[in-house]
């Protein structure tokens, strides 16, 4: 019966000819390969939220830190007057040292894997650098010092168990975890001047802005809306929403300089 309803069909012109149908299932099978593998490279590769940061307003100038200048070897170590770092600009008003961070739609009760980098803490001519970094509890980083004389490093925290040891060696790295979300300043007891801040956080999708206020998040986010957080220790806070789509998405967040008191 289907032998002769076909033989109908060729005759009539209504069936098609094989070439089209040939083409028709390669043109498909191309569309569901294609799928397929931005599929499984998102899943593979994740996601990426993009952005820049940047500061409105007119920030006070950045002091010299003179206490460098006066210690023998610390001064010794710049050629040029070590400014502080308040408020970091870049191009386009850009700002640094800010942390930008998922805080609200991740997956409920989703635990994800430590990253795998391990950051490093270091001290370079009496100043902490970088100056503003970032941990996921539970991941390594390490705390060095690269000048050829001793530094105290003193981590006053409180949530987690903090430390204060003597580096005294060049080169000299000690490695340490945090468990606990928190804000960790750093300072040296040696040298009163130098502070910095490692900030510890929950899941690993958070990332500090460069010298020109960009950052990238990166990691498994599912396609779907996100609340973004950017925090900066002078600036405050302030708050975005996102759609990744395809694995992609930008934001664009804004902090100002607070009014003078």
């Amino acid at each position: 019966m289907y032998l002769t309803e076909v033989r109908s069909l060729i005759a009539s012109g209504r069936f098609p000819k094989l070439g089209s149908i040939v083409t028709y299932m390669n043109k498909t099978l191309t569309a569901v390969a294609t799928l397929a593998i931005a599929t499984v490279s998102s899943t593979l590769l994740g996601a990426e939220i993009t952005g820049k940061v940047t500061l409105t307003g007119t920030p006070p100038p950045e002091r010299e830190i003179t206490p460098i200048k006066a210690d023998a070897k610390c001064g010794a170590a710049h050629t040029a007057p070590v400014m502080t770092r308040s408020f970091v600009k870049g191009d386009g008003d850009g700002l640094a040292n800010v942390w930008v961070y998922v805080t609200e739609g991740l997956p409920a009760g989703k635990t994800y894997e430590v990253p795998k980098s391990k950051p490093v803490v270091d001290q370079v001519g009496c100043m902490y650098e970088p100056f503003v970094s970032a941990v996921m509890a539970g991941q390594p980083f390490a705390v060095k010092n690269s000048d050829p004389f001793m530094h105290n490093v003193n981590a006053m925290a409180k949530l987690n168990k903090g430390f204060n040891f003597a580096q005294s060696t060049q080169g000299q790295e000690n490695e340490k975890t945090f468990d606990k979300a928190e804000n960790v300043k750093f300072v040296c007891n040696v040298h009163p001047w130098m502070s910095g801040y490692v900030r510890v956080f929950e899941n690993p999708f958070f990332a500090v802005t460069d010298k020109d206020g960009k950052f990238t998040i990166s990691g498994d986010l599912p396609d779907g809306k996100y609340t973004v957080e950017a925090e900066h220790l002078k600036a405050g806070k302030v708050t975005g929403t996102v759609e990744v789509k395809g694995g992609k998405a930008t934001l664009a967040l804004s902090l100002a300089v607070p009014a003078a008191k």
